[in-house]
C-alpha cells in the first residue's frame, strides 16, 4: 500500500465532550502494567518538541480530534530539555512526571528498572523490568521492538545517532523521517505499518516512534511566505499529526488491543511568546512541561 492510499483526505468528526470519556478505561489510578506487559501490543508515540500549552490549547479548539478521543491531555514535567536527556530518562522508565508533590517513590510509574532506590522494591502496578531500558526489558519477555526514528538522534549517522536504535531488535531511518520534510509523518507511518503487517500476529510488539514534524523547521504546515517557525506553525504540525494517526491505530487494532503513550519528550520556546529565548536546550517553563497520556486502542 503505497503513501496516497494510506492517507486520503478523509473527514474527522469531532466528537462532543461526553464523548470523549465515554469508554475510555479507568488507567490513572487503577492500570497495572503487570496485566498489560505479555498481553498487548504497546506503542511509544513521541511527539518530540510539543509544547503543553499548544497540545492544550489544540484539544480545547478540536484541532486535534484523533488525540481528543483518548482523554484529554496531562500537563507533567518534561525528564529533560532536548531529545537526548530525556530519551535516557524515559526509555529507562522515568516518563514525563506529574506535577503535584507527591515523592517520586510513590508515584505509579508504567516501568520500573529492578534493583534501585531505597530499599530496592519496585512499585507494585510498575512493570519491572531487567536490563537498561524497559525496551530491553520487554524484549526479554518476548516483545519484538521497533523504532521508527526522527531527529538525528535515531538516524544511525553517527556514533550519537546509533545510541537509541541500538536498544531496539528492530530500527528503521531514512531522510524521508527527518525533521526538514513536511510530509515526515506519513511516511513513518506508512513503515510502521508495513513493520506490523511482517510480525506475526502472537507475537508481541513494542513500538517507538519519535514524531519529528512538530520540531524545527514546522514553517511549512502553514502558509508561510516567511519561513519561520512560530507558535501557529507550531500548532499546525501537530494539526497535520492528528490527521495521519488513524492508519496507525487502525494497523495496531487489525492485531489486537494496544496499550498507548503519547507525549512529548520536552517543549520549544519561539521569541515572540517566550521572553525571547528560542527553542530548546535549556530549562524554561515552556521546555521543562510537556502534555503527557495513556490509553488503550
Amino acid at each position: 500500500m503505497g503513501l496516497k492510499e494510506l492517507f486520503l483526505p478523509a473527514e474527522i468528526p469531532l466528537p462532543s465532550p461526553g464523548e470523549l470519556l465515554k469508554g475510555i478505561k479507568d488507567n490513572k489510578n487503577n492500570l497495572n502494567m503487570n496485566d498489560v506487559v505479555g498481553t498487548t501490543d504497546i506503542l511509544f508515540l513521541c511527539l518530540d518538541t510539543l509544547r503543553w500549552d499548544v497540545a492544550y490549547q489544540e484539544q480545547e479548539i478540536g484541532g486535534t480530534p484523533v488525540l481528543n478521543q483518548y482523554g484529554p491531555w496531562e500537563k507533567r514535567g518534561a525528564a529533560g530539555n532536548f531529545t537526548y536527556p530525556s530519551h535516557h530518562a524515559m526509555f529507562a522508565g522515568f516518563l514525563p512526571t506529574s506535577l503535584d508533590p507527591t515523592p517520586m517513590t510513590k508515584k505509579n510509574m508504567l516501568f520500573f528498572p529492578k534493583g534501585i532506590g531505597m530499599g530496592k522494591v519496585s512499585p507494585p502496578k510498575s512493570f519491572a523490568f531487567d536490563g537498561p531500558t524497559f525496551i530491553q526489558g520487554l524484549e526479554k519477555v518476548g516483545y519484538e521492538t521497533v523504532c521508527i526514528g526522527g531527529v538525528a538522534f535515531f538516524n544511525n549517522r553517527s556514533d550519537i545517532g546509533k545510541v537509541f536504535p541500538a536498544m531496539f531488535r528492530q530500527s528503521y531511518w531514512t531522510p524521508r523521517f527527518g525533521c526538514s520534510v513536511k510530509t515526515s509523518p506519513d511516511h513513518q507511518i506508512a513503515k510502521a505499518v508495513e513493520v506490523l503487517e511482517n510480525i506475526a500476529p502472537a507475537r508481541r510488539v513494542m513500538m517507538y516512534i519519535n514524531i519529528c514534524a512538530i520540531h524545527y523547521p514546522n514553517y511549512f504546515y502553514m502558509d508561510n511566505t516567511k519561513k519561520k517557525d512560530t507558535i501557529e506553525t507550531h500548532a499546525a504540525a501537530l494539526r497535520y499529526v492528528d490527521q495521519r494517526l488513524p492508519v496507525l491505530f487502525d494497523a495496531f487494532r487489525r492485531r489486537g488491543e494496544t496499550f498507548v503513550i503519547a507525549c512529548s519528550d520536552h517543549g520549544s520556546c519561539y521569541p515572540e511568546q517566550d521572553d525571547g529565548y528560542l527553542f530548546h536546550g535549556f530549562n524554561h517553563e515552556v521546555t521543562n512541561t510537556v502534555p503527557y497520556k495513556h490509553f488503550f486502542l
